[in-house]
Parts: structure tokens; C-alpha cells; sequence
């Protein structure tokens, strides 16, 4: 491999993150291949290191550029993956084509997509005015409490904001460009306890069991219908995720019982409003409730953003895209308090999975696209 075609081939640039193991929380050697990436691109790199265990530390990398006045375009994703697992034809993290794919853990979530902003900035006009920005995460596939988050920080202390942004998640299904998500549900955890007494089973009226109560109490949040959708989200869902008393004896009554709920909520509700709904409940047995919201649910109404990014997509591979809010959450639910966000990136199908791959016409055809998106963006 040339030095050449390294600094400038999509692929190239996909295979040296991929050679980087990076299971989340990444920090070191990926964030080191990124950098060399974009220095020689007129890019200043900031990289910093956050956080502790047990969610930390967090290496996260924040590069800009700028020529001129006029508007600020970000790049945002993360080049943390999830652990490979066994079974893997080859090994993970050794990137190797075979065929039409390369193969590795993050192909498509998300170096794949994080090489193409790269290759794409070496397609852009020198004479392309404005500010280009990549906001690099090792922290989204973990608790994403000291990835995004502190990126932002760092952004506001250098006073940079952007004026739209657009974040890599591998959003197509069927074929490169079917689909971009504009907006996604929140997303909230709650873990209900109700306390009893404890007493053997042949003397109830000695003990309090808080079993039947936390069964009225999951019953009743069961029957509730959050809603029936919106035109851009689908209806919010309460599922019951765990149950817990802990009880190895078979005649003792226990002295507590624990569940646990997960909501996906659209934007007719707030982490908050759950919370309390949800509390108000338990409390009818004496249940008690403590919640973690991780996201707040966001939409990028239709419009010039996302015309922009569906026209650069058609006029690359002919598809007509569809606008979608489904998934799971991404850290496009930060982003979005700073301006205008999209999600596009690579096909979904094999992330997370064993031999995870892409297809290399994909990143190439990535490339172009990124590179049409940023040009009309900035020169709008």
C-alpha cells in the first residue's frame, strides 16, 4: 500500500481503523490513525481523554477547519465498537476483503462511515468556503456519559457551533441510501421496588408480601397506551424487561420485589412525564421508583436539510429515500440541541453481528455523497 493511495482511497482509510481494536470505551491507537487522517488536511485536532471507571476513561476527538466566513458543517459518529464475539471467519480487527466486502468489527458501525467523511474532504473544492468540523467519539456503543456530551462542552468553550450536522449511523436497509433517519425516540429506564415483610409461608397474616402488589402494579402499567403515533414517529411502547425477588427459599414469603421497565417514547411525552406517570402508579401499592433517561427523542422536521441529503443521495445512486424515526438512539439525541441533525451512513444489515462487513462500492459510493452534502451545504 502506497502512502499515496493511503492518504486518499476510501478503502485504505477504512482499513487502517479497522486494523485498531477500539471495543468501547476506545481510546489510543484509532484515534491516533484518525488524527494522522486529517492533520495534513489543514485540520487542528483536539483529543482528549475523560471520565473513570466503570465508564471511563474516554478518549474523544474533536477537528475543525475553516476557509473564510460563511456557514459550519459537522461530521459527527464514534470509532468505538461493540466486543466481536467468537466465531468469526477471520479475525475482527485484521481488516481483509473478500470478494465485493471488507470485513471487520465497525465495517459499518461506524469506520466505514468515519473513513468516507475522510475521503470525502479530499474531493471538496479548495476554494469551499466555511467550517468543517468531525466530532469523533470512543463512547457511544458504551453509557455515552463522557463522549458526545463532553464534545459539546469542548465546542462551546471554543465557540464552536455548527449550523447543520450530519452523523454517520449505518442508516440504509436494503441498498446504500434507502434511508435517513431525521429524528429518533427517546428512551427511558425504570426500576420499580416494592418492600413487604418478610415471614414464613404458613403464617401470612405475620408477613406482608410485596409480590401481588408489584403484579397489580405491572398489570397496571401493562394497560396503559401511551399514545398512537405522530406523523413521523410510531407509538410509544412500555415493556417489562426484568423481575427480581431473590428468593431461594420455597416457604418463605419474600420482604421485596424489584422490576424493571424499558419506554421508547415519541415526542408527545418527556422522560420526565413518564417518570412521574409511572411513579404515580407504583406508588397506588407503596411501590417506589428510580429512572434513567437516556435520551430525549428529537425530530429534524423535513425540509432544506434533509433535501439536501436525499438530492446528494439520488443524484449518486438513483434511489428516492425514505425519512424515517424508527431505531434505537444514537448520539444525534445530543446533537440535536445544537442545531439541525440528520443520521445517513452504510447498510445496517450485518452491525453488531458476527463478520460484519461492506461493501466497498458502498464506501465509495459514501464518499461521493458525503462530498456532494458538504459542498452544497456550505456553499448554500
Amino acid at each position: 500500500m502506497t502512502s499515496t493511495r493511503a492518504n486518499h482511497d476510501v478503502v485504505a482509510l477504512a482499513e487502517q481503523l479497522l486494523a485498531c481494536p477500539s471495543v468501547t470505551p476506545a481510546t489510543g491507537a484509532v484515534f491516533t490513525a484518525l488524527q494522522a487522517m486529517l492533520e495534513p488536511l489543514g485540520f487542528t485536532v483536539d483529543r482528549f481523554v475523560t471520565g473513570d471507571a466503570p465508564d471511563g476513561p474516554v478518549e474523544n476527538l474533536l477537528a475543525w477547519r475553516t476557509t473564510g466566513g460563511g456557514k459550519h458543517f459537522a461530521f459527527a459518529g464514534h470509532l468505538d465498537v461493540v466486543p466481536p464475539g467468537p466465531g468469526w471467519t477471520s479475525d475482527p480487527f485484521v481488516p481483509e476483503q473478500r470478494g465485493d466486502l471488507l470485513y471487520g468489527r465497525g465495517a459499518v458501525d461506524m469506520k466505514g462511515s468515519i473513513a468516507a467523511f475522510v475521503a470525502a474532504l479530499h474531493d471538496l473544492p479548495d476554494d469551499l468556503p466555511g467550517t468543517i468540523s468531525l466530532i469523533i467519539t470512543g463512547d457511544e456503543e458504551g453509557p455515552a456519559v463522557h463522549g458526545t456530551l463532553a464534545l459539546m462542552e469542548r465546542m462551546a468553550a471554543r465557540e464552536l457551533r455548527p449550523d447543520l450536522c450530519l452523523v454517520g449511523e449505518p442508516t440504509s436497509s436494503a441498498q446504500l441510501g434507502d434511508v435517513v433517519k431525521i429524528g429518533r425516540r427517546g428512551s427511558v429506564n425504570m426500576w420499580i421496588s416494592v418492600a413487604g415483610s418478610q415471614g414464613h409461608v404458613a403464617y401470612p397474616h405475620l408477613a406482608d408480601n410485596p409480590i401481588p402488589k408489584l403484579v397489580r402494579i405491572l398489570s397496571a402499567i401493562e394497560a396503559e397506551t401511551l399514545d398512537e403515533g405522530t406523523d413521523w414517529f410510531q407509538p410509544s411502547n412500555i415493556e417489562i424487561t426484568d423481575l427480581d425477588v431473590g428468593n431461594p427459599a420455597h416457604n418463605v414469603i419474600p420482604g421485596l420485589a424489584t422490576a424493571r421497565i424499558s419506554i421508547r417514547f415519541n415526542d408527545r411525552h418527556s422522560g420526565a412525564s413518564l417518570i412521574e406517570r409511572i411513579t404515580a402508579i407504583a406508588a397506588t401499592e407503596g411501590g417506589t421508583v428510580e429512572a434513567k433517561i437516556s435520551g430525549e427523542p428529537f425530530l429534524t422536521p423535513p425540509g432544506a436539510f434533509s433535501d439536501l441529503v436525499s438530492g446528494a443521495i439520488r443524484d449518486v445512486t438513483g434511489l428516492v429515500t425514505e425519512l424515517s424515526t424508527t431505531g434505537g438512539t444514537s448520539d444525534a439525541r445530543f446533537l440535536s440541541r445544537l442545531c439541525p441533525v440528520v443520521e445517513f451512513g452504510l447498510n445496517n444489515a450485518t452491525m453488531h453481528k458476527l463478520d460484519e462487513a461492506v461493501a466497498v462500492q458502498d464506501l465509495r459510493d459514501l464518499q461521493r455523497i458525503y462530498a456532494l452534502i458538504v459542498e452544497r451545504a456550505l456553499r448554500r
